[in-house]
């Protein structure tokens, strides 16, 4: 499905409601599938999310996640420790592109069953669960946080718990304090201090017990860069959101100061209010080391505003669902305007105007859709194979639609 958008107004004022975080959601998902007397409130209606549960209940000898990265590390980590199972973890040609050798080979330490089928590596691989011995293991930390959540979200499992230590710098820390928190929450006692994480055992959770999982900032994102290309004193309006977030694009409330966005928060609910325009001459330079998948919503919200900006710390983008730096070098440059990437970095030089009618590419990555559409507020334009939303936010064509937006496939 194409969706060609025409230059749209939103409504001054609006309220939405956005379901939970895919990543609390899939985190607590697993947790779930290894303490069973955990329910789970406010949980992603994503792709993703969905994906993972069948997974988790999955009967047969073959599961294929798709474009579900999360998926794919979380339960390679958690079939490694089930017991007499035997399982083919398989996805989409991308997923089989995107590696997963550092946790492989830190589950191996630990004493996994775990081959490859294909490239060394790479999905699709083979796991024979069955009881993990060792309770120490070093991997490196600057490829993927989510190698890192993986084994901490299975460490309470093992008798003596988990040692974890953590080479070269490492990545995303908010989705690592997300993971532990989560585990705090259910009675695993953990430790982070300086490059080592200690998760104590937890065999049998006491009580029964209920979390509500917040809504997703990412996704909120969205929303940020709308209302930064919108004029001043439009409000959004943003239901069940938290001050004090596990989640690490919580930093966007910071951020969007610069484009005079303006957060306030009432009870479960955050205000989004653009107060100010951006200073003629602004030039946005950002560490996203910690908050990566907020890059591409960045990027563009810089060029709806024509905004000189430099973006620094992405070098996991290149691992996604496609290689994001290069995806955004390509579609921001259709508008008219220059950009140039490194390995971990993404600049844009020049202030154009942009050109109307562009076609903008998605790559089978649910962010490039999304991060693009509120250019709608300012040119016209068509996204390719929009439904790739789904992956993560089924509702976001519906939400936009709700607050003004202008489309049509």
């Amino acid at each position: 499905m194409n969706l060609s958008l025409e230059k749209s107004k939103i409504h001054k004022s609006v309220t939405l409601s956005i379901t939970g975080s895919k990543s609390e959601s899939n985190r607590l998902l697993l947790l779930q599938a290894l303490w069973d007397n955990i329910s789970i409130d406010n949980l992603s209606n994503s792709d993703d999310s969905v994906l993972m549960q069948n997974a988790l209940r999955n009967q047969t000898d073959v599961i294929n996640i798709h474009h579900a990265g999360t998926a794919m590390r979380f339960l390679t980590a958690y079939f490694s420790l089930k017991v007499n199972s035997c399982v083919t973890l398989t996805g989409s040609q991308r997923m089989q592109e995107r590696p997963i050798g550092v946790l492989v080979d830190a589950l191996i330490t630990l004493g996994a069953d775990i081959k490859y089928l294909k490239e060394e590596g790479y999905p699709p691989i083979q796991i024979k669960g069955k009881l993990l011995e060792t309770d120490e293991v070093s991997l490196s930390a600057n490829v993927s946080s989510q190698y890192i959540s993986a084994l901490l979200l299975i460490g309470a499992k093992f008798n003596n718990g988990l040692m974890l230590h953590l080479l070269g710098d490492i990545t995303s820390v908010p989705y690592i304090e997300m993971t532990l928190a989560l585990l705090n929450q259910i009675g695993v006692e953990t430790q982070f201090e300086n490059q080592t994480i200690t998760v104590e055992p937890l065999i049998e959770l006491p009580k029964p017990l209920t979390l509500v999982v917040e809504s997703d900032w990412s996704s909120a994102s969205y929303f940020y860069s709308i209302v930064a290309l919108s004029e001043i004193g439009t409000v959004i309006k943003l239901n069940s959101y938290k001050k004090n977030s596990l989640q690490g694009d919580a930093v966007l409330a910071e951020i969007y100061q610069a484009f005079g966005v303006e957060t306030s928060y009432e009870s479960n609910t955050i205000s989004i209010e653009k107060i100010a325009d951006s200073p003629n001459g602004t030039s946005i330079d950002l560490d996203l080391s910690n908050a990566p998948d907020i890059a591409q919503t960045i990027a563009v919200t810089c060029l709806g505003l024509k905004l000189r900006c430099k973006l620094r710390g992405l070098h996991t983008l290149k691992i996604k669902e496609t290689d994001r730096l290069l995806a955004l070098k390509t579609e921001i440059e259709k508008f008219g305007t220059s950009v140039s990437i490194t390995d971990k970095t993404l600049e844009i030089e020049t202030i154009n105007p942009l050109y109307s009618g562009v076609k903008v590419a998605t790559y089978n990555d649910h962010r490039m859709a999304m991060a693009f559409a509120p250019l709608a507020l300012k040119k016209s334009f068509t996204i390719m194979d929009a439904e790739v939303v789904s992956k993560s936010f089924p509702d976001f064509w519906k939400d936009l639609k709700r607050i003004g937006f202008s489309f049509s496939e």
